[in-house]
Formats: C-alpha cells, sequence, structure tokens
C-alpha cells in the first residue's frame, strides 16, 4: 500500500461516463481518494453517503473526493444517481489503480481467498504526494476523522 511521502501513480480510471482520466487533473490542489469494495452495498452505502454528507465541507476547503471500486461506470452511474451521491466515483475494472496504490489484495471469508479492494482512504497533496493513510478504514465516522485532517492542511 501507498505510504506517506510516496508520489501518486498516474495510472488511469473511468468516471461513471466511462471517460478515461488520471489524478493529474487534480494536481495544485489536496485531494481525497477513497477505495471501496463494492457499490451499493450497506457499508459502502454508507461511506459513500457520509462523504457526501460533508460534501460542502470539503469543497469549501478546496479539496475534492474520489471514491474508487471495481464496479462498472454504468453501476456507478446508477449508485450516485439512487442516493444523491455528490462525490466523484471513479471505476478500475482493470485493475491497475488498485494495484497501484496497494489496495488490490487477498482477502479470506469463511475459509475462502479471494483478490478485492481493501477499504483505505488517501489524503494527497497538492503535488501529488501522499500526505496521510488511513489503512483498513471502519466506516462509521471516517469521513469526518479525513475532513478533519483537511482542515488541518
Amino acid at each position: 500500500m501507498l505510504s506517506e511521502g510516496d508520489k501518486v501513480p498516474g495510472v488511469p480510471v473511468k468516471d461513471s461516463d466511462g471517460a478515461s482520466f488520471t489524478l493529474d487533473r487534480y494536481l495544485g490542489k489536496p485531494l481525497v481518494v477513497y477505495f471501496y469494495p463494492k457499490a451499493d452495498t450497506p457499508g459502502c452505502t454508507s461511506e459513500a453517503k457520509d462523504f457526501t454528507a460533508l460534501a460542502d465541507d470539503f469543497a469549501a476547503a478546496g479539496v475534492p473526493v474520489v471514491g474508487v471500486s471495481k464496479d462498472k461506470p454504468a453501476k456507478l452511474a446508477k449508485f450516485a444517481e439512487k442516493y444523491g451521491l455528490r462525490v466523484t466515483l471513479a471505476s478500475d475494472e482493470d485493475d491497475g489503480f488498485c494495484e497501484a496504490f496497494g489496495t488490490w489484495v487477498e482477502k479470506s471469508m469463511y475459509g475462502r481467498t479471494y483478490m478485492g479492494i481493501a477499504r483505505a482512504t488517501f489524503l494527497i497533496g497538492a503535488d501529488g504526494a501522499v500526505l496521510r493513510v488511513w489503512p483498513k478504514v471502519k466506516v462509521k465516522g471516517h469521513a469526518a476523522e479525513v475532513l478533519d485532517a483537511v482542515k488541518a492542511l
């Protein structure tokens, strides 16, 4: 997993409209990137709604928020519309973005191992370097904790 001080990779992802972009579009301002396993599941929905509830505060601080999963762009668009989400949702269908951040990991449930996204959040500086990492995120209160870190910049 990327650590504090590491530069953010220039691997492309797709937005909910299917347009490709890299995080270079945000250079010059801080950025929050959070990774979640699957759209429209209870924990992931709560996390997205929590970031959306604080979207005005993140915007006032000049810090965009991008949520990344492996879901297809069309599913992300439906997810955003269903819950009125106001954060950018990005699709990493090809694994490259998650692998570059170190969030595509082996998981285990009920004795079965599989590959999946580790729920993690990164606060990235205006220069494209990681300022802070939250590995193994617990959803409740997380968005507010990230906002506190943003306000401390």
